[in-house]
């Protein structure tokens, strides 16, 4: 299993003087540390940028800087490089791009203004939209992985289905924290214990990217709802999965403050398109 992934994610070095921000090298960082996880291979992509302008650039876009025959030519080059690698190795899981880029950018890039038109437009850049069948993500979506699973967790049909949710998202290259495994598993706690496993759940909803909640049931369960809003609170982004089909009324499945600081999902094919699985990609993020 590989990933294609533009140099600049394993050799920031690459990129154009001054664009660098110590948040960039955060992303790239865990991009790596996902990768090395799962043990998913990174493979760089050639660098049209700094083939055709060198190392040591001014940031410009595609219209100011790479709108030549010399630089399609190169393009062209590497375009078939790039296939013949897919060719000999397989399809790769995605391409890993860094939106902005003039030629790496995956969902918004750089491309420069005509008329009215802004300089930064919505879609690939110039090098990744050479290669259309192959999803391809930003970093800034890939490197998001580790799940805060909040469920209710007091019988054993609750723990098994949380535990099959953790799997799928797990088969799905995400690391997924349960509580229901890390001691939250019985009512004879004394008050040391509570507070150990409170600290404990509350440092791991710090450290989650995304938490995925499991509100099923006439009512959310009250402890899965405050960790849904301590979530929104720290601007995490929160998956609310209900699959049970009752209503609480005409505009409310189950609780409208739940469902508006949350997307709510019905299904574990929504889940997977609402946390970005990158396995079996259909669209970029």
């Amino acid at each position: 299993m590989y990933v294609l992934c533009s140099p600049c994610i394993l050799t920031p070095s690459l990129r154009a003087k001054g664009i660098t921000k110590p948040s960039d090298l955060e992303l790239f960082g865990r991009t790596k540390q996902r990768c090395r996880k799962f043990g998913i291979d990174m493979v760089p992509l050639p660098c049209p940028e700094t083939l055709y302008l060198g190392p040591d650039r001014e940031p410009g876009t595609f219209l100011e800087r790479l709108n030549t025959a010399e630089f399609a030519t190169l393009a062209d080059k590497l375009t078939k490089q790039v296939y013949d690698l897919i060719k000999a190795g397989g399809p790769p899981l995605c391409i890993l791009g860094v939106n902005s880029s003039p030629t790496c950018g995956v969902t918004t890039t750089y491309y420069g203004s005509e008329g009215d038109t802004p300089a930064k437009r919505t879609g690939r850049g110039v090098f990744l939209s050479r290669f259309p069948e192959v999803a391809a993500m930003d970093v800034a979506t890939f490197c998001r992985y580790r799940i805060y699973l909040a469920a209710p967790l007091f019988s054993e049909a609750e723990r098994s289905y949380n535990a099959s949710i953790a799997a799928l998202l797990e088969k799905n290259l995400f690391e997924v924290y349960k509580p229901q495994e890390k001691g939250d598993d019985s009512d004879t706690r004394d008050t040391d214990e509570q507070e150990r496993l409170f600290a404990q759940n509350r440092a791991a909803l710090e450290k989650s990217d995304i938490v995925v909640a499991i509100i099923d049931g006439a009512d959310a369960d009250s402890g899965t709802a405050w960790e849904m809003g301590y979530a929104f609170a720290r601007k995490k982004p929160v998956i609310a999965l209900r699959t049970d089909f009752r209503r609480v009324g005409n505009h409310e499945q189950v609780n409208l403050m739940l469902e508006q600081s949350s997307v709510v999902v019905t299904d574990t094919s929504q889940l997977l398109g609402a946390v970005n699985s990158p396995v079996n990609r259909k669209t970029d993020a």
